[in-house]
């Protein structure tokens, strides 16, 4: 993950404040990995301090123990008022160690307005030595005054590409690490997520037996298989991506790949969506599969006799 937060331009801003002697005294970073967004501030704790990632000053740092460096909210937990409280309290307090004091306050498009009012003021005038590494995953939600007193970083999501070469330095299988980095939309924690997660093999293996469904018997037999599997958009979601990556493999003079017509892919992957939607409405997944699935059958089959 390192390597893959050294490489963006947010951390080249960053890195570029700190070597011409001009930080900020305030960033947000905006970066939608809420599973590495936590570490990714710390990582960014790293340029503010000017310390190596090995270094004795760089491992507390990133295991939040250092004394001039202060995380919140605590790890699982909810920013609440008596964060932002504390922090303007402690700020007025001198660095122990150098002469900077940082605060990280991760998950701040998750505080509610009169945490984020509270801060305001010491986030416009800090005292001396004192930085703020503010991080969110959605910027709609927080406060134009605070926007207007940071100055903004941006990680996008990740190219397939880089997910993969990460997920491949930490090992495993090399073919699942590859469907996960093609399935994440860039966000490398959930690629992380799945590859560690049982889950995901549960769920490729039916995402690839319902993506080949060509029959009516088919489709009940797989729907009362996988009717109840736990991670039901999951699966909705990779079938879907099977069925647009075989549209995408069909060359211009191609009508169909396999058992199935392009038209009926065409109609397949629009078809999932409304499921994905039916589904937060809290439908039956076994009746939702079938009728995906035996939409998707006789929309092919129809195809295919026009196509005779």
């Amino acid at each position: 993950m390192n390597q893959l937060l050294r490489s963006t331009t947010a951390y080249a801003i960053l890195n570029g404040d700190k070597r011409s002697g001009r930080l900020a005294h305030a960033y947000l970073l905006h970066f939608a990995d809420a599973a590495c967004l936590r570490h990714a501030l710390k990582f960014f704790a790293l340029s503010v301090f000017g310390a190596d990632e090995n270094s004795r000053e760089g491992r507390l740092i990133l295991n939040e123990g250092f004394a001039d460096l202060k995380v919140y909210p605590a790890e699982g937990k909810k920013p609440t008022v008596a964060d932002a409280g504390e922090i303007v309290e402690d700020s007025a307090l001198k660095p122990l160690e150098g002469d900077k004091k940082l605060y990280i306050f991760s998950d701040f498009d998750k505080a509610a307005a009169l945490v984020q009012n509270k801060l305001l003021k010491v986030l416009e005038e800090p005292p001396q030595g004192v930085y703020f590494l503010l991080g969110a995953t959605s910027l709609s939600p927080v406060l134009p005054t605070v926007l207007s007193r940071v100055r903004q970083l941006y990680i996008p999501p990740f190219s397939e590409d880089q997910v993969l070469a990460a997920l491949n330095r930490m090992g495993g299988d090399p073919s699942l690490n590859a469907l996960a980095a093609k399935s994440c939309g860039g966000i490398f924690g959930q690629a992380a997520a799945q590859v560690t997660g049982g889950w995901f093999k549960e769920v490729l293996s039916a995402a690839q037996k319902i993506a080949s469904c060509t029959t009516l018997a088919e489709a009940a037999r797989y729907s009362l298989e996988y009717g109840e599997i736990k991670e039901k958009q999951e699966l909705l979601k990779q079938v879907q991506r099977l069925w647009f990556s075989r549209l995408k493999d069909l060359s211009s003079g191609d009508i169909a790949v396999g058992n199935l017509t392009r038209p009926a892919l065409l109609y397949a992957v629009d078809k999932v969506n409304k499921a994905l939607g039916d589904l937060n409405f809290n439908a039956s997944f076994p009746n939702l599969l079938y009728d995906l699935l035996s939409c998707v059958v006789t929309e092919n089959d129809k195809w295919k006799k026009l196509l005779e």
